[in-house]
């Protein structure tokens, strides 16, 4: 009785286990993580998939297993393994060092310098790696010279979620689009990178602007900036040659992937047991972010209930009557509601949820119609993190290092800022997703 009961409202069920779970997760009562894994364990045991692997010895499509995208597991948790080792060496902290020296500690420099470095480092590293080893040295900086830190730590986070947007493994919500849309690292470079370098400049330009006289120091305090001492940075010359060296050859793997045809998440895997070799991997592999990798999981096996009941292909076929099949206004509804709902809550699951939409999308419409909607949803969620102090977990992460060292940074005042940012970077990626894909 009860099975039969959830087998016909299987659509509405496994929709509302997905909102209760965003519900919970943007409460933040609750570790994300646990959330996740209790909303797949009920999904399992209410039957919205299946336990079962096979069916009279024919491989069962609803599996629950078939739902988790192991090509986004394995590939966050070899680049976390990469980025791990590579940090040990220093040479990203030595790079940092080196480019504030060329700004003669100049502070509205200092602020241009470290919101260039920082997006670059993300487009390469995850946001809160990046924002983790920017923040001692800015915070360095700011004693310095003097002055508040708090315009350098907006500037970088603003520019963490910015710069991870150009690349495929820049933010985690690129490598579930990635993923779902057989999209590679060249397409996100080739498609991405050019408006992101555009709204870079123009937000990091605007933030000097904005910041300006807030940021001024003495001739005394900037000849100290300008003289630091890096020299003892790197703290292995072995390990930053070896690490340095994976890491590039990983990311020419990933550029390189139509013509080795070797996914992604493979190349870094390999990268990642090559540098295994030399570390004791019980150390390293307490810096991956296990919270992360089981959150995903978890996520994966809930939407899976919704896509099994057949709710994802109900929401992409209202989608497109919403839209009477207009190209240009599905890209736009996707552009615009990713931005402002990423902004309110964690990205990732919405990502999560959007992604297998626009794959049912692409089985009605096809792959030509579909292409741009997938930049449309990588440049509003990964974007729209910018709104609120919640919206990305970067933000999260500066916000509370901020207010251990002194300087709080309240919600209203980020939002103050973070609307302005989120409203340029979705005009501008308006116009170019207009002009490049739909005119």
């Amino acid at each position: 009785m009860i099975s039969e009961f959830i087998s016909s409202h299987s659509v509405v069920i496994s929709a509302g286990l997905l909102l209760l779970a965003y519900i919970f997760i943007a409460l933040e009562k609750i570790p994300k993580m646990t959330i996740a894994l209790i909303g797949a364990a009920v999904t399992i045991v209410l039957g919205l998939v299946s336990q079962t692997k096979t069916l009279d010895g024919v491989i069962n499509p609803d599996y629950f297993i078939n739902f988790v995208d192991f090509n986004v597991i394995f590939l966050l948790v070899a680049m976390m393994i990469i980025v791990s080792i590579t940090t040990r060496s220093g040479v990203f902290n030595w790079i940092a060092n080196e480019l504030l020296k060329f700004t003669k500690g100049h502070p509205v420099k200092v602020l241009f310098a470290l919101g260039i470095f920082t997006a670059v480092t993300s487009a390469f590293l995850d946001n809160v790696t990046t924002v983790i080893l920017i923040m001692p040295i800015t915070f360095a900086i700011a004693r310095k010279l003097d002055v508040d830190p708090i315009p350098y730590l907006l500037t970088e986070i603003f520019a963490s979620n910015i710069g991870g947007t150009a690349t495929l493994i820049g933010d985690p919500p690129n490598i579930i689009i990635g993923s779902a849309g057989g999209l590679t690292f060249m397409d996100f470079i080739k498609e991405l990178t050019p408006i992101v370098l555009i709204i870079l400049l123009v937000v990091v330009g605007l933030l000097s602007l904005v910041f300006k006289n807030k940021l001024k120091a003495s001739i005394d305090k900037m000849n100290e900036v300008a003289q630091i001492d890096n020299s003892h940075t790197i703290t292995n010359k072995n390990l930053m040659l070896r690490s340095t060296i994976v890491l590039a050859l990983v990311i020419l793997g990933f550029m390189l992937h139509d013509v080795i045809h070797i996914e992604t998440c493979v190349v870094a895997m390999l990268g990642a047991s090559v540098l295994l070799l030399f570390e004791k991997p019980n150390d390293i592999l307490k810096d991956v972010e296990w919270n992360t990798i089981f959150f995903f999981i978890g996520l994966f096996i809930i939407i899976g209930g919704l896509e099994a009941s057949g709710g994802i292909k109900l929401m992409a076929e209202w989608i497109l009557k919403i839209t009477q099949g207009s190209q240009a206004a599905t890209s736009m509804i996707i552009l615009w509601a990713s931005g402002i709902i990423s902004g309110i809550i964690d990205n990732i699951p919405y990502t999560a949820t959007m992604a297998p939409m626009l794959v049912e999308i692409e089985k009605t419409m096809g792959v030509e119609y579909t292409f741009p909607l997938w930049w449309a949803l990588s440049l509003g969620a990964c974007l729209g993190g910018n709104m609120t102090i919640i919206g990305a977990a970067a933000n999260v992460i500066v916000s509370e290092n901020a207010n251990k060292e002194g300087y709080p940074i309240s919600f209203m005042r980020f939002l103050k800022y973070g609307v302005v940012v989120v409203a340029i970077s979705l005009i501008l990626s308006t116009l170019y997703v207009y002009f490049r894909y739909l005119k």
